[in-house]
């Protein structure tokens, strides 16, 4: 039996805010709700977390048509406040988002497995466009 070795896909975004908001912005379910999508024609209508080591996590993203919805969940194995947080999402891929701020700025830096259904540059896509939403959010508000 073939072993294929999975290379771990990386997305990034630099946001115009100190690392406190977007922390805050990136960890309170009231704002998760906001920006956990990949577009606008999908949303997110419910989010839980627990960010504390151990603590789990649950964002539901859902078409706003209602033709598909799905919950995004897993567990948390490090939080560092302002700096870093890994999980392991349910279906057991590993996830690392490093925050490094610096003034006014702050760069997100999301490290994760890739899952084996869709092609790497559609998941590098897909993270990459709710990484921006977050951006887009936490600059406007």
């Amino acid at each position: 039996m073939e072993t294929i070795e999975k290379t771990a896909i990386t997305v990034e975004a630099v946001v115009k805010a100190p690392v406190e908001k977007v922390w805050a912005y990136w960890s309170a379910p009231e704002h998760i709700t906001r920006w956990a999508f990949p577009s606008d024609d999908w949303h997110a209508p419910h989010a839980e977390n627990d960010l504390r080591k151990d603590g789990k996590f649950k964002t539901t993203m859902a078409a706003k048509d209602g033709s598909f919805s799905f919950d995004f969940g897993g567990v948390y194995t490090n939080v560092v406040p302002n700096k870093v947080i890994e999980y392991v999402i349910d279906d057991g891929r590993t996830v690392k988002i490093v925050f490094s701020g610096n003034g006014n700025q702050t760069t997100v830096t999301e490290t994760f497995d890739p899952e084996n259904i869709n092609p790497i540059e559609m998941q590098r896509g897909g993270w990459q466009a709710i990484l921006d939403n977050f951006k887009k959010y936490t600059e406007a508000n």
